[in-house]
């Protein structure tokens, strides 16, 4: 096959070319009612606005890992690298093995985010359920996860972290999950007994534009802002280290999400 370039065509043949390629132009565009009408002859691909509107759950079924008729993905069964999260009737929580273990090993959260389309401006907020005793030992935290997204190997997005705990060392910390088992940043940390959360404490989370607000019972305890991903949906998260066996002893009674 014969090949050639611009660069092969000189003086008044180069000239001929341009001319012949500017008629063609102007024909096609006069006689195909497509352009001509401003019709684009193949789809954009564009982002999704993915409004996806408000999605409720007080977990009513018990199930291992959580799906709720597959609106769930979770961070084993989707992600490999992490765990499920589990559902008795009424009461979420995570499954992760805890103790003292190494890193990267030991932050394989629990995480279980919602499936579909959803726009890049959301607020999620959940009703704590806590049986545990302060402990500084044992760090056990439920987590909100905002514009994160989950695949195997891979997990992305925003966390908001709160310990289960009102001891002074008890704490709030914004996070970015930045894809493989144990690549996060943070990115704002506060201390303090006002930052843990105890039993019917409602936790709140939002991400409008590039800043994440967090509240406790209505009241703003940290923001920051981060700049990264631009889409994702929503979630929930649970860590334990430090001791064993102790998950059904702090996580959620209820949890909601919306984009609008």
């Amino acid at each position: 096959m014969s090949q050639y370039s611009f660069m092969d065509v000189s003086g008044q043949k180069f000239k001929l070319v341009i001319v012949s390629a500017l008629v063609a132009l102007v024909i096609v565009v006069w006689f195909w009612p497509p352009l001509r009408e401003g019709v684009p002859m193949l789809p954009m691909a564009s982002a999704s606005t993915g409004i996806h509107g408000a999605y409720t759950t007080n977990f009513p079924h018990p199930e291992n890992p959580i799906s709720e008729g597959g609106k769930w993905l979770n961070g084993q069964s989707d992600g490999l690298d992490w765990t499920n999260v589990r559902t008795t009737p009424g009461f979420a929580f995570g499954t992760e093995l805890g103790g003292k273990r190494p890193e990267p090993e030991k932050y394989d959260d629990s995480a279980a985010l919602l499936t579909g389309a959803w726009g890049p401006n959301q607020t999620v907020q959940a009703t704590v359920h806590r049986v545990n005793k302060d402990d500084d030992t044992t760090y056990q935290e439920v987590e909100l996860r905002l514009r994160s997204a989950l695949a195997p190997h891979n997990s992305t997005g925003y966390e908001v972290m709160f310990r289960c705990s009102k001891s002074p060392k008890a704490y709030v910390q914004v996070a970015r999950w930045d894809g493989i088992l144990g690549a996060f940043m943070y990115l704002k940390q506060a201390e303090g007994s006002q930052y843990g959360v105890a039993d019917g404490d409602v936790v709140k989370a939002s991400m409008i534009g590039k800043v994440i607000t967090v509240y406790i019972n209505g009241v703003q305890v940290v923001q920051t802002s981060d700049y990264l991903f631009t889409g994702g949906n929503p979630g929930i998260g649970f860590y334990l280290d430090g001791t064993t066996g102790v998950n059904s002893q702090c996580g959620f009674s209820s949890f909601s999400a919306t984009d609008k």
